[in-house]
């Protein structure tokens, strides 16, 4: 495709709806995709929708942009985000917040909002890469209608990848269709020796787990997570229509309880804060990041360039972050999480063993207006997570597909770890079916 079409597109789209930070001026020829701005891009900006990155041009491409690159992809610029990853509706970024294709006074979701918003609204790009760490890859690709695919956690390399939490980030990838985005899953996952964390496995294509009849899968509705309080009265509707949908079509869907539903969260946000609290600490305007004139103690310098670049969420998080791992606090809640943890990821396991996949609504809510999200409070922001960041706690792979066309609302199948071809073929065939 040529480069002058998609850039005036991304440009024109710009304008409208902020989903990039920066567009690719130096983009050649090929297939277009955005790319999460915590990526890291050879010569092209990459901030993490932090002011503290303001300038950072990498010298390298991350192992997924440069598989991208060897399969005729071409980078279109980096997308709005909340700030290192910290939020579910992209309101926290420090440059432009995106807007909502499908309506510009709510939010796209996050932190990968401008990605998904992009991956919707363009006609000459199919799917974009994301990354997720709670549930920053389904949330907007509920909210914005497209299809998210998050991926075992390892299958994936992170190496590039500017870290929120490295037990729990996953980089995964956007689509118009479920086709689209295992078309580009598979150019970029497979082991990479640069990222420890990657797994040993044989490349595998996902392509061929499309148009498979599932009817004997036998699929799991959490009933915590998707019946009253907390969920919306519409997406309530809409996800147990869509589960009659699925029913209908032959496919056995039985309710099942997660016993430890009450846990998820806040196990979650004290493991994803501890981890942030750490990889923020480089940011010291010496090492990395944005500097000022030298004076006073390190101490002082350190504290003054935290308060002039980080924005309120970041300080947060680096607050109760820093509490949490902090002597006499640390057995009290960073270790406790920890083996709460492994037990959550013990209930998943044995669910697995009745259940091929895992069903839930993928967001409680429907995306809120801007007006609305400036009301809630930090634990009402929080609570948004509650059905996104079980499984990637547990590093399983999950996928939002959206109920019905241009419907704000996911349907979020779930499977046990590298079983990204059940994922695949169900959230396939519901599209096909809804």
């Amino acid at each position: 495709m040529k480069t002058r079409e998609f850039l005036q597109e991304a440009k024109d789209l710009n304008k409208k709806y902020n989903f990039f930070i920066t567009i690719n001026e130096k983009a050649e020829d090929g297939i277009p995709i955005s790319v999460k701005d915590n990526i890291c891009t050879k010569g092209l900006k990459t901030t993490a929708g932090s002011r503290i990155l303001e300038n950072y041009e990498p010298v390298f491409d991350a192992t997924v942009i440069e598989k991208a690159k060897k399969s005729k992809y071409v980078v279109v610029g980096k997308t709005g985000m909340d700030e290192f990853g910290f939020g579910s509706f992209s309101t926290n970024c420090a440059y432009e917040i995106p807007k909502n294709p499908l309506d510009n006074t709510r939010s796209c979701g996050g932190s990968s909002g401008g990605g998904a918003g992009y991956t919707y609204a363009s006609k000459l790009s199919n799917s974009s890469i994301g990354e997720s760490t709670g549930g920053s890859i389904s949330c907007p690709a509920a909210f914005c209608s497209v299809v998210g695919i998050t991926p075992t956690y390892g299958l994936v390399s992170r190496y590039g990848l500017i870290d929120y939490a490295n037990s729990l980030d996953k980089i995964g990838t956007f689509g118009k269709s479920v086709k689209d985005a295992v078309k580009l899953l598979n150019v970029i996952s497979g082991y990479d020796e640069k990222d420890s964390t990657s797994i040993k496995k044989g490349k595998e294509n996902y392509e061929k787990y499309l148009g498979k009849d599932i009817k004997k899968f036998k699929v799991g509705v959490i009933k915590e997570f998707s019946n009253g309080e907390g969920i919306n009265l519409e997406v309530e509707k809409d996800f147990w229509d869509g589960v009659k949908k699925l029913e209908s079509n032959g496919v056995k869907c039985k309710e099942v309880s997660f016993k430890l539903s009450d846990l998820v969260l806040p196990v979650y946000y004290v493991i994803a804060m501890c981890e942030a609290s750490t990889n923020l600490a480089k940011y010291c305007g010496i090492r990395y990041g944005m500097t000022k004139e030298l004076k006073g103690t390190f101490n002082e310098y350190f504290s003054s360039v935290r308060e002039s670049y980080f924005g309120k969420e970041a300080k947060r998080r680096i607050l109760l972050g820093t509490f949490m791992r902090m002597a006499g606090y640390r057995d009290a809640y960073y270790i406790k999480a920890l083996k709460l943890r492994s037990l959550i990821t013990q209930e998943y396991k044995k669910l697995f063993k009745e259940f091929d996949v895992l069903l839930t609504p993928t967001m409680p809510i429907l995306p809120p207006k801007f007006s609305e999200i400036e009301k809630l409070n930090p634990v009402e922001n929080y609570m948004c997570d509650i059905l996104t960041t079980g499984p990637n706690l547990s590093g399983l792979p999950m996928i939002s597909v959206p109920v019905k066309k241009n419907r704000a609302v996911g349907m979020h199948f779930i499977a046990d770890h590298l079983q990204e071809n059940k994922i695949i073929s169900i959230g396939d065939y519901y599209e096909r079916v809804r």
